[in-house]
């Protein structure tokens, strides 16, 4: 599939988290039923202790290898139509090494014993290469050897498994219902993948993954013929570490908005239909909402927006690659150096408690171990508004003093290096029982948010600007009317110091992100977002309309 195909035939918002290239979603075509093949893991342990045995024959000092098969599946409507429907895979070896201190990487697609020897070799002789110009050696975190293991996202139906025709026919009975509700226009598109992944190391571990992921998205769009004006509508699901049972909705997994907004969430599963009927409808109001009035106001951010704003303001701001400098180039810094960690500046108020893990289930970010061969983890980034740690791998543990990995280091493909890339990092949910509508009854002046919009954020992850998808006026305690035009501005410490409270566990929700991106040459990974619906006080708010003549 074709880079402005997948552009022109998704309709989605653009932005760091949606880039023009999407590696994870290469590789050949290939017919459907290929995609439920899969290798012996017998084979695979063969073929890895080939290219260990080169590696430590030409002279490595440490060696592991990635056995990757990458799956995908994409299929894409617009209103009445299928519009394409691309089924990919990819297969081949990294083999990374140390020798004389140094990294070195190749990848194959031969995928023979013969073929991941010479990998090896030749990474030997990169390292060496790059030894003339290394300046410290690499000092890895140690790395007990798991043996033989293995570790499946616990999916419940292989999206894979359930004939094109099927999601294709969701996808249209989707785009009818929001016709039928007031919408002009409707794309939408399921995306699957499915990792097959294999790592051994010299250090003993021989570990066997399959992990699975899901999106249902749309765009809905509705045009007011008399005067030209369009609003539109993006779905409220979140990308998922699932199978197809994720589209399979359930009444329990739906979480209400406050009175009077209309908004419903959805938690482990997703009713396609329901959200793009009232996607409609919304995008019908939306071309008659008041606009906003700038100022100052509280903020109620629904878990479908705001992990957008954790993703930027907290995620990216806490790796310690970035806040060390070695993405500047590319992506930017953090605010958040050692200097100013080690000064115990608060992050946020005591309310804000975030921590980064790799085990939630149903999140984008859930493995048992990551790309390093380290098992994965929770680890606290921010406790009572401070920020105590960073996200960390086996070579960049040492320089914080630490004496082991995070788990965190991941590669989108076999034929790219892994490297350290973000955790699920989510805020954990208010201890005391609250709802929604008892946070709106406490806000006197105030906007409710939902969904995500347009953003900006600065290179040190501190000033932004966030937009979103629906927004409702908050008046003495109530929601009383649509509003448009809202985009609210603030940077990194002031606005999570103004967050005065949290909903329970049982408003907690995931947002995630299926191409986050980072590194030269660019990768992208996926990382889920958890929050309850939240306050923020006193935030400013401006308005977004743009005025001709």
């Amino acid at each position: 599939m074709k880079r402005r195909d997948f552009v022109g035939l998704t309709g989605l918002a653009s932005g760091a988290l949606f880039l023009p290239s999407f590696p994870s979603l290469g590789g050949d075509l290939v017919d459907p039923a290929r995609l439920l093949e899969t290798v012996d893991p017998a084979v695979k342990k063969r073929l890895a202790d080939a290219a260990l045995n080169a590696a430590k024959g030409a002279g490595a000092s440490y060696a592991d290898v990635r056995i990757g098969r990458y799956l995908n599946q994409s299929i894409f409507t617009r209103e009445k139509q299928v519009q394409n429907i691309v089924s990919g895979e990819s297969y081949g070896a990294g083999v990374r090494v140390i020798a004389n201190g140094t990294w070195g990487f190749a990848a194959t697609n031969t995928v023979t014993e013969a073929g991941l020897a010479k990998a090896a070799q030749l990474a030997v002789q990169i390292a060496k290469a790059n030894a003339k110009v290394q300046k410290q050696p690499v000092q890895l975190a140690p790395q007990n050897g798991y043996g033989e293991v293995s570790w499946k996202t616990p999916i419940q139906q292989n999206a894979f498994e359930v004939p094109v025709k099927q999601k294709a026919d969701l996808l249209l009975a989707a785009n009818a219902k929001a016709l039928e509700n007031g919408a002009s226009f409707v794309n939408s598109s399921l995306f699957q993948i499915n990792e097959q992944k294999y790592f051994a190391s010299t250090d003993g571990s021989y570990i066997d993954q399959d992990v699975h992921r899901i999106w249902p998205t749309f765009t809905v769009t509705a045009i007011d013929k008399a005067t030209g004006k369009f609003r539109s509508r993006d779905a409220m699901s979140a990308p998922m570490g699932l199978g197809y049972e994720y589209l399979t909705p359930k009444a329990a997994d739906k979480i209400p908005g406050p009175a009077g907004s209309d908004i419903i969430g959805y938690k482990n599963s997703f009713d396609i239909l329901e959200d793009a009927a009232t996607a409609a409808k919304q995008a019908r109001s939306k071309l008659t909402a008041k606009s906003v009035v700038p100022g100052k106001y509280d903020l109620v951010l629904d878990p479908n927006h705001l992990g957008l704003t954790i993703h930027e303001s907290v995620g990216h701001a806490t790796e310690l690659d970035r806040v060390l400098g070695y993405e500047a180039n590319y992506a930017g810094t953090s605010f958040a150096t050692l200097e100013w960690k080690a000064k115990n500046i608060p992050y946020g108020s005591k309310l804000v408690n975030i921590v980064a893990d790799k085990l939630q289930p149903g999140s984008l970010g859930a493995v048992g171990y990551d790309d390093e061969g380290v098992k994965t983890r929770q680890w606290d980034l921010i406790k009572d508004g401070k920020l105590i740690d960073y996200q960390k791998i086996r070579d960049q543990a040492a320089i914080v003093g630490q004496k082991e990995s995070d788990g965190c280091c991941y590669a989108d493909s076999w034929n790219t290096v892994q490297f350290q890339r973000m955790p699920n990092v989510s805020l954990q949910p208010g201890k005391e029982k609250m709802s929604v509508d008892e946070m709106v009854s406490k806000v006197d002046k105030g906007i409710y948010i939902a969904g995500r919009g347009s953003f900006s954020i600065d290179q040190q992850r501190y000033n932004f600007q966030f937009g979103g998808q629906v927004f409702y006026a908050i008046e003495k305690g109530k929601i009383t009317g649509m509003l448009e035009d809202v985009a609210y501005q603030a940077n990194t410490q002031e606005f999570w110091n103004s967050c005065s409270a949290i909903c329970d566990q049982s408003d907690y929700r995931l947002f995630g992100s299926f191409f986050d991106g980072k590194g030269q040459p660019s990768q992208v990974s996926a990382v889920s977002h958890g929050s309850a619906t939240t306050r923020f006080n006193g935030v400013n708010v401006i308005n977004t309309a743009r005025k001709i003549g």
